[in-house]
């Protein structure tokens, strides 16, 4: 059991927020400007921090978790939270609106007809995740899916915020920086995108080279990617870490100074920064500019009452949050009032086991669903657009999570004018004993009729004797 000091611990999450919000208020000026910049310091009005989504959102998942508890949240609740209390239609913000809108859920929403899926929008809003489970980076990383996959899908936008979250949770516990970077690394593919900007950031800078050549580096490697993209803007946050050379300042000023997404660069590492170091050690002349406030612009505040209004409170209610996830994860942390003891740490502890490497690679954006006794997971082998007379074909696993074995009846009620091709109509569900697998999958195969509709809905039910949830599954496809 690893034991934070209560008064440590929040100095950190405090620092998390203050420093979040420095990088965002110093970032938020040069937002969008591809070349090489020179920052200096703050180009905005002093006492008042600048207003960032990073922020924004996160209040929003802290009131899903506030909502729901830590088992209760998951891509789905995200999901409709989004659609609830988060306005704005940027880029993959406003795709993945739009497809939840229209019917698909996570992770569809954040896959389908998405150019902005290797984008910035999820690794910004990782610290929650962070503050809540610290030291637990695989805890941490799971919410990040939750998070990532509703406007990423299965896009380099989530490894990014897989990334991020990691190193945040890790650096509740750790501070050694190349430590950190290797632990975030751990939680993504090898060979995605994200990863091989980061390294190519840390070989420029082993190799001795200036920053400026290490960024173009990092440019000329994502150019095929375009602007506003995870990976170089990843590489951007842990250039500014590596050459800041420990200096809070120096830090977040190379890091905006690479230009592209300037608020989220700054923020992020102002945050990991603010994690590691705690509140007490950010220049207190930059805590000064930007106060405590935080001043809102992505959410509807007229429909979220009780939101945070200060870093003050918001770091109370992180904390009060943090002892519910560890206890609810059975995590082996806790906070308490003694003195921290990280003696039992070990950097394998931290590090990706075999089982989240199973995971990525399992990684096909299924849409998931919990009916209790039961988890589905539905993949849409052809894709959601249909043509008249076109086939498509979904494929259905379901996974036991009870005792005993279940035989179990299956009903089609399709969207109108569509015929059912291929499909079982009795299964057998073998029962979970830790050990064996205790799954199936079959296929479905449909033919859309003479005429399609623009959406196309219909039903995919699968009932057991003995039980009463009934699983419904929702099945939609968009006439091409």
């Amino acid at each position: 059991m690893l034991r934070i000091n209560r008064q440590s611990f929040y100095d950190k999450v405090y620092g998390c927020w203050v420093g979040k919000s420095i990088g965002g208020t110093l970032g938020t000026p040069y937002e969008g400007r591809r070349e090489l910049l020179n920052v200096t310091g703050f180009n905005s009005s002093p006492g008042r921090p600048l207003p960032n989504d990073d922020l924004d959102l996160q209040l929003v998942w802290l009131k899903a978790m506030e909502d729901y508890g830590p088992l209760g949240v998951n891509e789905h609740v995200l999901g409709e939270y989004w659609i609830s209390y988060i306005p704005p239609h940027w880029n993959e913000y406003g795709i993945g609106k739009s497809n939840m809108k229209a019917g698909l859920p996570p992770p569809l929403s954040g896959n389908h007809e998405n150019v902005w899926r290797h984008s910035n929008g999820a690794w910004i809003r990782s610290e929650i995740w962070a503050c809540c489970a610290p030291g637990c980076p695989d805890i941490a990383v799971k919410y990040a899916w939750y998070d990532a996959c509703v406007d990423h899908g299965t896009g380099e936008g989530t490894y990014a915020e897989f990334f991020t979250a990691a190193v945040e949770s890790a650096a509740f516990v750790v501070s050694d920086r190349d430590t950190l970077i290797k632990i975030g690394l751990s939680y993504i593919p090898e060979d995605c995108r994200v990863a091989r900007s980061i390294k190519i950031a840390l070989d420029g800078y082993k190799r001795g080279l200036d920053w400026k050549e290490t960024r173009q580096l990092v440019l000329d490697d994502s150019a095929d990617l375009g602007w506003f993209q995870a990976p170089a803007n990843i590489a951007f946050v842990i250039i500014g870490w590596l050459y800041g050379e420990g200096d809070f300042k120096k830090s977040l000023l190379t890091a905006v100074s690479c230009g592209d997404d300037t608020d989220c660069t700054g923020a992020t590492l102002g945050s990991i920064l603010g994690i590691i170091n705690g509140a007490g050690a950010l220049p207190g002349d930059w805590k000064q500019y930007v106060g405590d406030e935080i001043v809102s612009v992505a959410i509807d505040r007229g429909s979220y009452y009780g939101i945070p209004s200060t870093c003050t409170d918001l770091t109370n209610r992180v904390i009060n949050m943090t002892s519910q996830v560890l206890a609810a994860h059975r995590a082996p942390v806790c906070i308490s009032e003694g003195e921290t003891d990280l003696s039992e740490l070990s950097v394998e502890r931290l590090t990706a086991g075999e089982r989240h490497r199973e995971k990525l690679l399992k990684m096909d954006g299924a849409i998931k669903y919990d009916f209790i006794h039961s988890q589905v997971e539905v993949s849409y082998a052809s894709g959601v657009n249909i043509s008249p007379g076109q086939e498509a074909v979904i494929h259905i696993s379901i996974r036991n999570k009870m005792p005993e074995p279940r035989h179990m009846d299956v009903t089609y009620m399709l969207p109108e004018g569509f015929e059912l091709m291929e499909g079982t109509r009795h299964l057998y569900l073998p029962h979970y004993s830790g050990i064996t697998d205790a799954s199936c999958t079959f296929t479905v195969k449909l033919r859309a009729g003479s005429s399609v509709q623009a959406v196309n809905r219909g039903v995919v039910q699968i009932a057991a004797a003995g039980r009463p949830t009934v699983i419904l599954i929702p099945i939609l496809f968009f006439g091409a």
